[in-house]
């Protein structure tokens, strides 16, 4: 059996991956033009397909049998040849949405739901919403219900983002102010990478509700390689490849004291994870061209914080990497963002008189006292966790992984 992915630009596809757990057939990845649709529809070699942007609609006119979810949204992710040679159309992004939105813990019914976008995604959110009872508005750039007049919509109760808005690597950017919106519960975002994106990380705010598209993309999977084997496959294979993925794809992310023993415990980490090892400090280094106390000299340090964040926006773009930040790094806001997009964040303690002072300008040059004064609430900002690391490295390493298998 030879499944796949059609599409127009795959890219880093984690399909095949998914897939992979799900069923014993080959899958491929099927990057097509428009031009090449209708050959490959009709000549191309596969037992099953699934299908992407922007082909959902294009596919149906080569489907001789749609089910009713296809045909009530209009649009087509997955695809069964049949015995005789003719296609079978059906659309598990249905189940997929349905599945995010039972899991989130979201109380829908009889409540205002704004859905952000009018494409296939925005009309599967539609249908499962509107099939649980909710009240649901559809906001576009230009229909009757808009970006410029969303004031009439004060009272929703959840926002479900089906836009590319904020996906990487256009990252840092939101399709609405989530000060708008008093009343709300939760926000559902379609989009997974990255893993939360700027609307998301505005809803951790709040202390709300946040999900990201990841489970959505997994129950979808899940369903279709049940139309492609024939076979039921019990939901619990979901939460085991969602597991298993969120652990792939989540960063370690360091940050402290200089001197705390971010680089040791982050390569310890990556040993013990098979993640890679990045050390900010280094590539902000490699990027300068030359030392860090070297940019102290030359540039201050309001210099060597602007390249510090243009390395953390480039390394925050990363996956399934063990990250550790120079110590200063929380005295920008904005670094918290492009840090905890794709990873949770520990906070290494190690007692001032334990802490070296060697190639760190700011230790060398302040009573060590005052700058953790100074930076002790921000750390406590930016961190998801604290981790005391004044015994051996070892075992804060294995404080870290105890808490990040639990939140994983």
């Amino acid at each position: 059996m030879k499944c796949g992915l059609l599409g127009a630009k795959l890219g880093h596809s984690y399909s095949p991956q998914i897939h992979s757990h799900l069923g014993d057939y080959a899958y491929c990845l099927f990057e097509k033009s428009s031009e090449e649709i209708g050959d490959f529809m009709k000549n191309g070699d596969f037992s099953g397909l699934n299908v992407t942007i922007p082909y959902k609609s294009a596919v149906i006119d080569y489907c001789a049998s749609l089910s009713p979810v296809a045909a009530r949204l209009g649009a087509v992710n997955t695809i069964v040849r049949q015995k005789d040679g003719t296609l079978s159309a059906h659309n598990t992004d249905y189940f997929g949405f349905d599945t995010m939105l039972r899991r989130s813990g979201l109380d829908v019914p009889g409540k205002k739901v704004l859905v952000l976008g009018t494409g296939g995604a925005s009309k599967t959110a539609v249908a499962v919403l509107q099939d649980h009872g909710a009240q649901v508005v559809t906001v576009s750039r230009s229909g009757e219900n808009n970006y410029s007049n969303l004031d009439r919509h004060a009272d929703a109760s959840v926002i479900v983002n089906t836009t590319p808005v904020g996906m990487f690597p256009n990252t840092g950017v939101t399709p609405v102010c989530l000060d708008d919106f008093p009343r709300l519960e939760g926000v559902l975002d379609v989009i997974y990478n990255p893993a939360r994106t700027q609307l998301l990380l505005d809803a951790e705010k709040r202390g709300i509700i946040a999900m990201n598209g990841l489970l959505m993309l997994v129950a979808q999977a899940k369903e279709a390689a049940q139309w492609f084997t024939g076979e039921v496959i019990a939901d619990s294979k979901i939460d085991e490849i969602y597991a298993l993925l969120r652990k792939q794809m989540e960063n370690i992310i360091l940050i402290g004291m200089p001197g705390s023993g971010k680089s040791t415990v982050g390569q310890i980490l990556a040993e013990r994870t098979g993640k890679v090892f990045v050390d900010a400090d280094a590539l902000i280094a490699e990027k300068a061209g030359c030392t860090i106390p070297e940019i102290f000299n030359t540039q201050g340090e309001t210099g060597f914080r602007k390249i510090e964040t243009q390395v953390l926006k480039e390394i925050g773009h990363l996956s399934g990497a063990v990250i550790a930040t120079g110590g200063g790094c929380v005295t920008r806001q904005e670094n918290y963002s492009l840090l905890h997009q794709n990873g949770t964040i520990f906070c290494l303690e190690r007692e001032l008189t334990s802490l070296s002072t060697d190639g760190r300008p700011l230790s060398q040059s302040n009573p060590l006292e005052e700058l953790f004064r100074i930076r002790k609430p921000l750390y406590e900002r930016f961190a998801d966790h604290r981790i005391d690391n004044n015994g051996v490295p070892e075992n804060a390493a294995s404080k870290i992984l105890t808490i990040w298998e639990e939140c994983t």
